[in-house]
């Protein structure tokens, strides 16, 4: 089993659920403003994003001299969706701004372009 692929496969999955529940769900609840409807839309986008990063983390791993950077980027790009959408998922729907949710952000941003450096150097070390 790739299990890169697969966790790329899943959150990719969960990704567009979040979108289409942005985009239909949310306002229809009507409890929410364009502020946090904005912020869960952005966790969504970057979601989907990242989801397609760990797939193709998971196909740079294939190649033997690149697997440790590919799998280390797909790690990093798994923290930064759950930290980054994550945290803009809560404070959209709950409207927390604890110091932990808050701190989750920047340092899920700080994740998701780590896996970015880590796929490039990945590439260049690939055959």
């Amino acid at each position: 089993m790739n299990r890169w692929l697969f966790v790329g496969a899943v959150s990719g999955f969960l990704a567009v659920g979040a979108g289409a529940f942005a985009a239909h769900g949310l306002q229809t609840l009507g409890t929410l403003g364009e502020r946090e409807i904005s912020f869960f839309r952005t966790g969504a986008d970057y979601h989907l994003i990242h989801s397609l990063a760990i797939v193709a983390a998971s196909f740079a791993a294939r190649d033997a001299a690149a697997a440790g950077r590919a799998g280390a980027a797909a790690w990093l790009f798994t923290a930064g969706v759950v930290l980054f959408s994550g945290s803009l998922y809560l404070l959209a729907v709950t409207g927390s701004t604890a110091l932990p949710l808050v701190l989750a952000t920047p340092m899920g941003g700080l994740c998701l372009l780590a896996g970015w450096a880590l796929l490039a150097f990945a590439a260049l070390k690939s055959n």
